[in-house]
């Protein structure tokens, strides 16, 4: 018998397609993921993915098998979800996975309201990267995710996951506070193509966004700095070093020497999505958690960009 695990894993090594990020998304070792795909090879009998340079191929039976994977792991999702109903919300367990600007800002306070309503669910949190938490829920490891899309980067998704739009939230430009634009309560992108810029490391992180919307200002930044810690990011602006885009969630605690400026009526946005299983798959803990975080959104307040030039 084919152990679902293993499908589990195999099924996330196709969607990631190297053993390396099926093992970031997964939270274990490259090696524990190649056991684990040998293991199924001599389950099946057959050889599933082939080993390349630069990631890993599935090959004409393991394409077979992840078609029957997804069947087989739907059902199971399905059959969870039918004894979850049956029990309510008495016991069961709801594994979340957030990046960190929401956790601090909309998923806290909708943990609390959950553990009040729902003290016997089990529930567990895990940050994560948006990419990372969308592989957790096809691979069955995770409930629900809060992750976040740019208008300017489209995000693919799987038929059988739901997005349910959180917040909207408009991208800032963070200058030094001595900056010969810092003087403007709106700055146009195009007047800073001789700046240099701090973005993101991952390929869905502000890089890509900052590289998008300044072709559309017409030049190619020169991002001479990535960070992912906005900390390490507002030293660097601070310090006079760089610009950078920052999403409002991310501006909660502000260092001095910064100033905030929007980009006018053609602002890059930032959308904050739960993403969860279709209806018929979605546990009853999945689904009660889904809106209390829509409530704690709609009583989220940015209060503290209150100060700052909008």
């Amino acid at each position: 018998m084919l152990d679902v695990r293993r499908l589990r894993i195999l099924r996330t090594v196709a969607a990631t397609g190297s053993f390396a990020a099926a093992a970031d998304a997964l939270f274990v070792t490259p090696s524990a993921i190649g056991q684990h795909i040998a293991a199924l090879e001599r389950e099946t009998g057959a050889k599933l993915v082939d080993r390349q340079p630069r990631g890993v191929r599935l090959t004409a039976s393991g394409e077979a098998l992840v078609e029957r994977a997804d069947a087989i792991l739907i059902a199971l999702n399905r059959a969870e979800a039918e004894l979850d109903a049956i029990s309510g919300l008495r016991s069961g367990r709801l594994r979340l996975g957030s990046f960190a600007t929401a956790s601090a800002t909309i998923v806290a306070p909708a943990i609390s309201t959950f553990t009040e309503r729902h003290p016997a669910v089990d529930l567990s949190l895990r940050e994560s990267e948006s990419d990372d938490s969308v592989a957790g829920l096809r691979s069955g490891d995770l409930d629900l995710a809060v992750l976040f899309e740019y208008d300017l980067v489209p995000r693919h998704f799987w038929q059988d996951i739901e997005r349910v739009t959180l917040l909207e939230e408009p991208m800032r430009l963070a200058l030094p506070a001595d900056h010969p634009l810092a003087w403007q309560s709106s700055v146009s992108l195009s007047d800073l193509a001789g700046e240099a810029w701090v973005g993101g490391t991952r390929p869905q992180a502000c890089s890509e966004l900052l590289r998008r919307a300044c072709r559309v200002a017409g030049f190619e930044p020169r991002i001479a700095y990535e960070s992912d810690d906005y900390a390490a990011v507002q030293g660097l602006i601070a310090a006079g070093a760089a610009a950078a885009l920052v999403p409002e969630l991310a501006l909660g605690t502000l260092r001095s020497g910064i100033a905030i400026r929007s980009l006018g009526p053609h602002t890059p946005l930032r959308r904050v999505r739960a993403a969860v299983l279709v209806e018929e798959l979605r546990s009853p803990a999945a689904a009660a958690m889904l809106g209390i975080l829509i409530e704690a959104s709609d009583a989220f307040t940015p209060t503290a960009m209150a100060g700052l030039t909008a």
